[in-house]
């Protein structure tokens, strides 16, 4: 019984917590039918550290919301090492959205670097109940213009920037990534060796 309140009342910050998130992307906070659909529609899902949310060759059916956690995205090279493509952390979403509506097989592994915690939904909830609302629409379209900014900046630091500049600016724009994830996903994250990553922190301690 007590584990049972427990789990209701985390729930219930879950989605404070997600519902505050969408207030702040909105020109107009959710109203009490908005509210009620996405406490319908999205599901919480733990995810375990180590655990998948989705596999390679897999189709992605779920897309989830980050609420709290640390997950890492990434591809194998020909050699089976990881190449880490995403770090998502709290306040993220998780997914892959071209395996979904194509319905085609993954790309990608998604898996849990720390237990995590998600509020989910389904394609076909997607399509039933939020395609068409409002609010939604809204938040998609904020979302895209940000993840295209985030992948331009993104795609200019690593074939532009040197290695010294590309993780200051990790550090200015992301700060909780040096307190979930360890040195050589980040180094992987930005295409470099975890040695030149390990030598060029080093050297950025020494010259603070």
């Amino acid at each position: 019984k007590k584990h049972n309140v427990t789990k209701i009342i985390f729930g219930k910050k879950m989605y404070n917590k997600f519902i505050s998130y969408l207030n702040g992307l909105l020109a107009s906070p959710l109203n009490p039918e908005e509210i009620k659909i996405i406490k319908e529609v999205f599901k919480p899902k733990t995810l375990l550290k180590n655990q998948y949310f989705l596999q390679q060759g897999e189709i992605c059916k779920l897309t989830g919301f980050i609420v709290k956690g640390a997950i890492k995205q990434y591809s194998l090279d020909e050699k089976g090492k990881e190449k880490v493509l995403g770090l998502l952390i709290d306040n993220w979403w998780v997914g892959d959205r071209e395996s979904m509506l194509k319905n085609t097989p993954s790309s990608y592994y998604i898996q849990a670097y720390q237990r995590s915690e998600l509020l989910i939904f389904t394609k076909e909830d997607f399509e039933e109940h939020l395609i068409n609302q409002p609010f939604i629409l809204e938040a998609r379209r904020i979302l895209f213009e940000r993840q295209s900014l985030q992948l331009l900046k993104r795609l200019y630091a690593t074939n532009m920037l040197p290695a010294k500049q590309r993780i200051q600016e990790l550090e200015n724009c992301y700060p909780d990534f040096f307190q979930k994830f360890p040195q050589h996903l980040i180094a992987s994250y930005l295409g470099l060796t975890k040695e030149t990553y390990s030598r060029i922190k080093s050297n950025m301690l020494k010259n603070q």
